[in-house]
């Protein structure tokens, strides 16, 4: 456990110093993909944490119940325990008695003994009467012999219950031991177990604050740096498959390795249905990676606005992609149709001028 916990606590601070890996082209973000990659992992491990927490709960639970089982049935021999001693005294109290009728009665036997047959028969009323007596004295004699007899076995008995007794205590001490040792140590293991959670929780909550300031950043970034009217435009979305749309944004990946309902989604779209050829540029989907993946494959880029041409701001984390519909003004300012300008997956059109932008011309 100990091994599995420093190993945790070595990724927790790769986590924190190792930069976020690009992941498959993320036509949007593919550094909000990756960080949304981590925190489905970090919750998976979050919930795999909690069940585990669960069963050592569980656990806890039926070591407490086995604990105090063992302890009701410590105090039920202790019990038993304090009854044999005082039956042992009591035992021991009537052989003390029963030795004491015994000599009481040797006693007797030995002064009559010292009398002579004729001395006993003449203070007998009869002979009968010397019988009587003698047998009287025999029967006494026998009858305390017997008792003093039944109670040393009883004693033996009473002794043998009580080393039984207290041996079984012994035990059932030992294993309540066992018990209280084993029950510190889940809960040690849970209280491990939910640091963990904890701190994969922590984790999962650092990355969505990330996501959450990234998209904010980018979606300032268009509204200062790229600005325009923005209008509904064309109901049918710049002919945006359907099945794309419909879908939850960077839900699905489109056919150039780019996610559904992103600006580079649309645009490599709007390439393709106008007949040109549209590079895979799954892996290097940021807009802002646009221009360098164009002048890699051999595609001419500039800064003169043109219609059908992309226009890409390098503005904000991940910049932006738009499709340019018409030359308004002479070139001053350009008509284009877009998807996520604010960040909610959203189609929209827009006028918005011509400068500070970089154009591919498919």
């Amino acid at each position: 456990m100990q091994k599995i916990w420093a190993l945790f606590l070595f990724a927790l601070v790769l986590s924190t110093v190792v930069p976020v890996k690009m992941v498959a082209a993320d036509s949007f973000d593919e550094q909000i993909k990756a960080l949304e990659n981590e925190i489905s992992g970090y919750q998976a491990e979050a919930g795999r944490l909690r069940e585990t927490s669960d069963t050592l709960q569980n656990e806890i639970g039926a070591l407490q119940a086995e604990r105090n089982t063992i302890q009701k049935q410590i105090e039920l021999n202790e019990a038993e325990l304090a009854r044999l001693q005082n039956e042992i005294v009591l035992t021991e109290q009537r052989l003390q008695n029963q030795m004491k009728l015994l000599a009481g009665n040797l006693r007797s036997m030995y002064l009559e003994s010292s009398i002579s047959p004729l001395e006993i028969v003449a203070s007998s009323k009869s002979i009968s009467d010397f019988i009587d007596k003698q047998e009287y004295r025999e029967q006494i004699r026998a009858q305390v012999q017997k008792n003093i007899s039944s109670i040393r076995d009883l004693r033996t008995q009473l002794d043998g219950q009580k080393v039984a007794v207290e041996q079984k205590l012994e035990d059932q001490k030992k294993q309540k031991e066992t018990l209280v040792a084993k029950e510190q140590q889940q809960a040690q293991l849970l209280a491990q177990t939910q640091g963990q959670e904890a701190a994969y929780q922590e984790l999962s909550k650092e990355r969505n604050s990330r996501i959450a300031e990234l998209r904010a950043q980018q979606a300032a970034a268009n509204r200062k740096n790229v600005g325009g009217n923005i209008v509904a435009g064309d109901p049918g979305r710049g002919g945006y498959p359907s099945v794309w749309h419909n879908a939850p944004i960077d839900s699905l990946v489109d056919s150039w390795g780019m996610y559904n309902r992103e600006c580079v989604s649309y645009t490599a779209w709007k390439v393709y249905q106008s007949g040109r050829y549209m590079p895979y540029w799954g892996g290097r989907g940021n807009a802002n990676q646009w221009p360098s993946s164009a002048a890699a494959d051999g595609i001419a880029t500039g800064s003169t606005p043109k219609a059908g041409a992309v226009a890409i701001s390098m503005s904000g984390p991940y910049g932006h992609a738009m499709y340019v519909e018409a030359v308004l003004d002479g070139g001053a300012s350009i008509y284009v149709s877009q998807y996520n300008y604010g960040w909610a997956g959203e189609y929209s059109e827009m006028t918005l001028s011509s400068s500070g932008l970089v154009y591919i011309y498919f």
